[in-house]
Parts: structure tokens; C-alpha cells; sequence
């Protein structure tokens, strides 16, 4: 979609479909770049994480006839709406399998991890913030959303998934539904037995509690 922004008498004009263009103020970039970032909230929050291209034109418009006046500035911007399918930065852990990066909830793929207020829940959460501590996590997002969460196997600079290092580290457990299996090799012996909340729950042999 776009939306025409029209200079005329010194002022920005910006043509939403209404009967009278809204007036925007001098420093109408910044009346842009909030429309921009309300744009990708909306299409982020309990979604796929999303992103907004913008495509910037200008051109000059010159009245002719009787009644010419000034010549018109328009612009016209652009705005797409992509869907993103790998994300970069610093992670923010929230529990034993779920992170945050630039506001995007994740939850890694194929494992389980037990909840802050179960038996190892905060040892959980703290050997994924050592994990990520100071690391730039970049997340590959599957299609798949877990309680409004993004699904994604993330990785670590050199290389290492995170999903594999906190089985490995005997605070998550493979899910072979999600994962294929993928991780069930890299379990320590008895960490079932350990983790039996989480086994029990993927043999549905209790209810899920709120976001796992």
C-alpha cells in the first residue's frame, strides 16, 4: 500500500483515503517512522516475527494553466510487509527453552525444558543464560507457533544449537514429535527420570501448564 504525502504552502500532507488530507507537522519523517514502527508491532505481536520494507518517492509537480502556482513536492512511500525467517541479536532468556530477541518470543525447537516453578526450572533458565551470555543467538524460524511463540533451532556464533547444548547439559529433553528425535542421543542417562515432569507431559501423562 502507499500513502501520497503532499507539500503545499510549507506544509506536509499526508492523503489517507479521508475528505481532507491530515496536516502533519515540519518534522513529518518522525510522524512516518511512528507509523512504521505501530505497522510492525502489529504485525509481530502473536505472530511470525515480521518486518516493513519501505520503498521512498519524490517528485516535482508543476501547475500549468491560469491558475498556476508553485510547483508541488509529493512523495510517495511504499510499504511491504515480509515475512522474516532468520533473526540476529542478543537473546533475553525468559525460562529453560524460551528466549526473546529485539522483542520476538522464541521457543527452541524439538526440546523440553522444565518450567520456572518445577524441580530444576531456574537451573534451566540460568545454564541457557550462560549459554547465551555476551553471544550474538541467530534463530532460524520454523512455520510453527507454540502459544503465539515464534519455533525456531538457534544457534551460537560457533556454530553450536542450543536446543543439542541444554540436553547435552541435562537440563532439557529431546521431543521426538517436534524434533524427529534429533536430540534423544545427546540425553545423559536417567535424565527422564530426572526431568519427570517433562517426560510425563509429552506422554501426556499430566496437563500442560501455561506456555511451555
Amino acid at each position: 500500500m502507499s500513502a501520497p504525502i503532499e507539500k503545499r504552502g510549507g506544509k506536509c500532507q499526508l492523503a489517507l483515503g479521508f475528505r481532507r488530507p491530515m496536516l502533519l507537522c515540519r518534522s513529518c519523517m518522525k510522524f512516518k517512522m511512528g507509523i512504521l514502527r505501530l505497522l510492525f508491532r502489529a504485525f509481530t505481536t502473536g505472530r511470525r516475527a515480521r518486518g516493513v520494507a519501505v520503498r521512498r518517492r519524490s517528485e516535482v509537480i508543476e501547475s500549468r494553466g491560469p491558475s498556476a502556482t508553485d510547483p508541488c513536492d509529493r512523495q510517495t512511500i511504499g510499504i511491504a510487509v515480509l515475512e522474516v525467517t532468520e533473526l540476529r541479536g542478543r537473546a533475553w532468556v525468559i525460562d529453560g527453552d524460551t528466549i526473546d530477541i529485539g522483542g520476538t518470543r522464541i521457543r527452541l525447537a524439538g526440546i523440553d525444558a522444565p518450567e520456572l516453578d518445577h524441580p530444576f526450572g531456574n537451573r534451566a533458565k540460568w545454564t541457557l543464560v550462560n549459554l547465551c551470555r555476551g553471544q550474538q543467538v541467530r534463530a532460524v524460524l520454523q512455520v510453527d507457533l507454540s502459544h503465539g511463540r515464534a519455533v525456531a533451532t538457534c544457534y551460537l556464533p560457533d556454530g553450536r544449537d542450543l536446543s543439542a547444548e541444554m540436553v547435552r547439559a541435562g537440563m532439557a529433553i529431546d521431543w521426538p514429535r517436534f524434533s524427529g528425535g534429533k536430540y534423544s542421543a545427546l540425553e545423559p542417562a536417567g535424565i527422564r527420570r530426572k526431568l519427570w515432569r517433562c517426560d510425563a507431559r509429552q506422554k501426556g501423562r499430566m496437563p500442560r501448564s501455561l506456555p511451555d
